[in-house]
């Protein structure tokens, strides 16, 4: 009786297994990958960076709308602006402040943080008032 298992086997080309690890292993479907790979990875990388970059502008301009807020209370005996129109009617902001995302900043008095203060936010990227991804 022959031992099949020790004999040495001679494997044609037509003969090769094909399937998703064979063609994976092969250098120009590899190299494909790892270039798509790269790609998304940096297209992601900038998606991330991109949005980091519209929260830092928009929290610039928060800043911004708040200073020019304390100085409205400073000379209107700690009341608040009926409005950010009222704030460039004022001369204390140029213009009526808007986020990244070109939504106008909302002014609240009293502040939900201080009820004694005020607060002013951004409804984000999506718009919604109050929604999830505000920005404050």
């Amino acid at each position: 009786m022959s031992d099949r298992r020790n004999e040495p086997r001679v494997f044609f080309p037509w003969e090769k297994r094909r399937g998703l690890r064979s063609l994976v292993g092969r250098g120009r479907v590899r190299q494909a990958l790892i270039v798509v790979a790269a790609a998304s990875g940096f297209f992601m990388l900038h998606t991330r960076e991109r949005h980091a970059a519209d929260v830092r502008a928009t929290r610039a301009e928060i800043t911004t709308a708040g200073n020019a807020v304390s100085a409205w209370r400073a000379d209107h005996d700690r009341a608040c602006p009926a409005s950010v129109a009222d704030l460039v009617s004022g001369g204390y902001l140029h213009q009526a402040p808007r986020d990244a995302w070109g939504h106008p900043l909302r002014i609240s008095c009293p502040g939900r943080r201080d009820p004694l203060g005020f607060d002013v936010t951004s409804d984000g990227p999506d718009g919604e008032p109050l929604g999830a991804d505000r920005v404050e």
